[in-house]
């Protein structure tokens, strides 16, 4: 199998930090935020590109099983510390990064979840997406503007755009391509709103963060859901922050990863 796309940051003695990003998107997403992590918070931070994303390999199959242990091969190419580990994912990332506490709990020491609950994601807001990307003639355009052109009809909103578009680069021949394998996440995308399910709870401390106008964190997930199966959990919300909140509140965001996997995993956090 091959080994997943990642970029490492910090002291290789450090605290380690594993950051997977969402549908779509790429480690550079978080790039910004690891760089801090690594020279203001003294981590290790390793950004991983998942499969069917950035610079990593493609595969018809797309599936949190397949994803988690994807990860786990970096974590073993690494010999990070599971004493010392926390993993955090962002949206489809925090599905991987559930998937992985549940099924291999004795590999971390905590998690970090970023806006998303373990239950199923209807992904219908996604179709305008998808149909976006695919009015994107790779063929012909031959700038970027061309295929913003594209996406502009079914995506009105710029910062969308922009972060769809970081998918977008030239080949060796000068055409465009995606860096996402699109048919096959199009094919699959039921699988990436499935439910995270286990017969057994992860029972170590995990930070879940909501954004205050995001409602991928409902109350009943907050009551029902994410206890169930992460009991020693806390919620923590960031407010007038969407479903990007690392990219709309970049400091709350940096400050509260910083404090979890630094500090006693008994500090109050704000439960709001």
């Amino acid at each position: 199998m091959s080994l997943l796309h990642f970029i490492e940051q910090g002291e290789p003695t450090a605290t380690p930090l594993v950051i997977l990003h969402g549908l779509f998107g790429t480690l550079d997403n978080w790039q910004t935020l690891a760089r801090r992590w690594a020279e203001e918070a003294g981590l290790r931070v390793i950004s991983v590109d998942l499969r069917n994303h950035g610079r990593s390999f493609h595969s018809p199959e797309h599936s949190y099983a397949l994803m988690a242990t994807d990860v786990l091969a970096v974590l073993d190419h690494l010999a990070l510390d599971p004493a010392r580990l926390t993993v955090m994912g962002h949206s489809m990332g925090g599905k991987v990064a559930m998937c992985l506490a549940l099924g291999y709990p004795e590999r971390l020491a905590q998690l970090i979840v970023m806006d998303i609950a373990p239950r199923f994601s209807d992904m219908e807001h996604q179709d305008d997406i998808i149909a976006g990307l695919q009015a994107v003639d790779l063929a012909s355009i031959q700038t970027r503007q061309q295929a913003e052109a594209a996406l502009t009809p079914l995506i009105p909103q710029p910062g969308v755009r922009q972060f769809l578009l970081k998918n977008l680069y030239r080949t060796d021949d000068n055409s465009f391509a995606w860096r996402i394998n699109l048919p096959a996440l199009v094919a699959n995308l039921v699988a990436v709103g499935e439910e995270i399910t286990s017969a057994q709870p992860f029972l170590k401390p995990t930070l879940f963060v909501r954004g205050g106008k995001s409602n991928y964190i409902t109350a009943e997930d907050k009551l029902h859901g994410i206890p169930a199966l992460f009991p020693n959990s806390q919620v923590a919300t960031v407010a007038d922050a969407g479903h990007w909140l690392h990219a709309e509140k970049p400091e709350e965001v940096f400050d509260l990863v910083r404090n979890f996997v630094l500090m006693s995993s008994s500090r109050p956090l704000s439960n709001n």
